[in-house]
């Protein structure tokens, strides 16, 4: 027997598309669903939610696949689904409804609205019957049918309370203020009052890894402290030194946030200690138990984390955890033929199954391995008869218990042999766990999340000296510019003729190749992120194509998203004429992260970039205006506005801007230069190193090009450095100590 599908079979994502074989009759976010509520006079179920979602599966399979429980949603409601990765600005204005409505929010996301898209009711998970201290999906159908027949007025009288919540949720009118240090101090603040001093990270359980905090932390540490700047003589590679062991209580305490934080979380069970790559939260507050799903954006943030803490702290432990996250995103989130980065990894393969994938019972351990192999991976990743996963207490999640020197002792064997029987194990294990059902790779590329992984793969590529990551960045980046970045006809209010104009896409493909492929217009954050990884390309390559792309893409968001009257991006354009849907004509300036970086202040910080690279004062006065815009506020969102805060960083601290030149024959002192100028991590420092070979000036931006083709050091031959700091270049250097000396002073430099 044959099951129809409904509409959602001619959707393009991943999440709609497994909804598809439902009885219900599911359609997709358009003016036909709003059409057919208001025609049949029926409210509407919206559900929210992602491929990636585990309460999302479990409501699919409790509720959505129940034929009962469809056959009252379809007689009753108009009933849409929608994937909060493919249009996170839906998501972004009706969460803020349920958390007005429930004080909830989350997915799967359900709400209940009238015909024209105004909510009046919702939650998230409801359970099939009741239970979890929420009332069953099944009464809650009934009784919001029952209300919207017999109570109309009131369900609209709440919609329009519930309209205006979410209008004010993130209206930042008469917030604005002068931009001040004070933000920063006020974010490290709130990050040093919620640190937890015994596993690392910020506040209870559940605990999420905040990555922008962290990189604040590690930056500030690293420019108070110093230590980031002493190098040894060898490699360039930073190391500790007797001054280190007397740091200010200031230093230690931020020295200690980051290491006890980073170390735990790596050490810990949501960082998957076989394949490599964090998992997206821990339930429980010592990052022992998941939730299992991996996302790109979580990976990509947290790379850069690391490769920061190992500038900043010179331990090789943060290096080779940054090595391993490349490792898995390598295999298991890239288009190694194409370029570009997948989506993310499913937590499961059904909905009894939580996370069985990648825990352990230790039966399972011990065939796959030798018994000595077992004994050493059981005491390292303390795996027991009893686990720690409430659905099968056998099951083991995988975490670092005992180091292997502890176990060298216990079991009275060298510590090489020990490392040596960890690594067989590891490697074993992870063959075996290769043999399971594989839990499902959403393979869908999204721009704003790709140029976030290009980024982090060119930071990390820069840093560590890893050719594969940087070439494999600079194909993603490549892949985007030539299939998202269109040239579209265009009309607009007021305009005659329609106008071709550069629009940015949010997606670059989809993950099922049999699904028809859409045009969804890129958001605020697509702009800004793909902006600056733009700028970061160009850094990686000196290939000016790369600035110019970030250059007109910079431009294309202020014409898109910021708000002239106000000052401040929009996340999304105003929407044409008619065709404003539900709340979707309600206005929102992202400020607060989560769980990307929040678009108005990576839109600053690529405005401020931009001006260091051009010279062009409305660029540093947009991003200005737009800090601003939050000024008044931004301190009381703590460490959810610490992206504004290093935008804040960027704005108000000079711009240290190396140029190294390899000249002709050059040996290695180009190289040795450039380590040099990479090694210190600060926000406000970009390198760049031209080749002998390159035609210097046809390489530089309108700020370099002025000054460096003019040196007379040009015409020798030989590699050098040009160290540019707030308006003016300092004179050629040859000796790396001497432009480590000169950064230093330049870094921590106030405009």
């Amino acid at each position: 027997m044959t099951t129809a599908l409904n509409s959602l079979a001619r959707a393009s994502s991943a999440y709609l598309r497994s909804a598809m074989h439902q009885p219900i009759q599911w359609h997709e976010w358009g003016s036909e669903a709003f059409a057919a509520a208001q025609r049949d006079n029926k409210p509407m179920l919206l559900d929210v939610g992602a491929v990636w979602c585990h309460w999302c599966h479990v409501m699919d399979r409790e509720s959505y696949d129940d034929p009962e429980i469809a056959a009252i949603v379809n007689e009753h409601f108009i009933a849409v689904k929608v994937d909060r990765d493919e249009r996170p600005d839906i998501d972004s204005r009706y969460q803020a409804a349920v958390q007005a409505v429930s004080g909830q929010g989350g997915w799967p996301l359900t709400a209940f609205l009238t015909p024209d898209g105004k909510p009046f009711y919702g939650g998230t998970y409801f359970p099939p019957s009741d239970g979890y201290g929420r009332p069953s999906f099944r009464r809650v159908l009934l009784s919001i049918a029952n209300a919207y027949k017999e109570k109309n007025g009131d369900v609209v009288e709440q919609a329009k309370m519930v309209e205006s919540a979410i209008a004010q949720s993130e209206s930042f009118a008469g917030k604005s203020g002068r931009v001040s240090a004070g933000a920063v101090a006020a974010i490290q603040t709130s990050a040093l009052r919620m640190f937890d001093p015994q596993h690392g990270g910020f506040g209870q359980a559940p605990k999420f890894p905040h990555p922008a905090p962290l990189d604040l932390l590690i930056e500030r540490y690293s420019r108070t402290s110093g230590a980031s700047l002493r190098r040894t003589a060898e490699g360039g590679r930073p190391h500790m030194d007797l001054a280190d062991a007397d740091l200010p209580h200031h230093d230690e305490q931020l020295r200690n946030v980051i290491v006890t934080t980073l170390e735990h979380m790596a050490n810990g069970g949501v960082y998957d200690q076989l394949a490599g790559g964090f998992h997206r939260y821990s339930v429980d507050e010592r990052w022992v138990v998941p939730h299992f799903e991996k996302m790109c954006y979580d990976n990509s943030e947290l790379l850069k984390n690391y490769v920061h803490a190992y500038q900043a702290t010179g331990q090789k432990f943060f290096a080779d955890v940054a090595r391993d996250i490349i490792r898995w995103m390598d295999e298991w989130l890239s288009d190694r033929e194409r370029g570009g980065f997948y989506a993310s990894q499913d937590a499961d393969i059904s909905m009894e199954d939580d996370g069985d994938y990648f825990t352990w019972t230790l039966d399972e351990a011990r065939a796959a391995l030798t018994e000595e192999e077992a004994q050493v991976a059981a005491l390292h990743y303390d795996i027991n008869e009893v686990g720690e996963m409430h659905h099968n207490p056998a099951k083991n999640v995988l975490y670092v218990r005992d180091s292997v020197e502890e176990i060298a002792q216990r079991m009275k064997l060298a510590p090489e042999r020990v490392q040596a029987l960890l690594a067989s194990a590891k490697q074993k294990m992870y063959a075996a766990r290769l043999l399971r059902p594989t839990p499902y790779v959403d393979k869908t590329v999204y721009v704003g999340w790709n140029s976030l992984c290009v980024s982090a793969y060119l930071e990390a590529a820069k840093v560590l000296k890893l050719d594969g990551a940087r070439r494999f960045a600079l194909r993603s980046l490549d892949r985007v510019l030539g299939e998202a970045w269109k040239q579209h006809r265009e009309k607009r209010a007021g305009e005659a003729p329609a106008a071709t104009r550069a629009l940015l896409l949010h997606v670059v493909s989809y993950s099922d190749p049999k699904a028809e492929h859409r045009e969804v217009a890129g958001l605020l954050d697509d702009y800004a992120f793909t902006a600056l990884a733009c700028l970061d390309a160009y850094e990686a390559t000196a290939d000016l194509s790369y600035f110019k792309f970030g250059h007109a893409i910079t431009d294309a968001m202020i014409a898109r998203f910021y708000d002239a009257t106000s000052g401040g991006f929009f996340d999304s354009e105003p929407a044409a004429e008619g065709k404003s849907l539900g709340v979707l004509a309600t206005r929102r300036k992202p400020l607060q992260d989560s769980p990307t970086p929040a678009g108005n202040p990576m839109a600053a910080i690529a405005l401020v970039r931009m001006h260091h690279y051009t010279g062009n004062a409305d660029y540093h006065d947009k991003a200005e205006q737009t800090l601003e815009t939050f000024a008044g506020v931004a301190e009381q969102f703590g460490i959810f506005a610490a992206t504004y805060g290093i935008a804040v960083v960027h704005l108000l601290e000079s711009p240290a801007q190396v140029v190294v030149i390899a000249g002709d024959g050059a040996g290695d002192l180009a190289g040795e230069l450039h380590a040099a100028a990479v090694a210190p991590f600060a926000f406000n420092k970009s390198t760049v190193l031209l080749a002998g070979n390159q035609a210097v000036a046809e390489n530089l931006p309108p700020v370099l090009a002025a000054t460096i083709p003019r040196l007379p050091q040009l015409r020798s031959g030989e590699s050098f450095a040009v160290l540019c700091s707030g308006s003016a270049c300092q004179p050629p250097v040859t000796d790396p100590a001497e432009l480590r000396r000169a950064l230093e002073t330049a870094v921590k430099q106030p405009r």
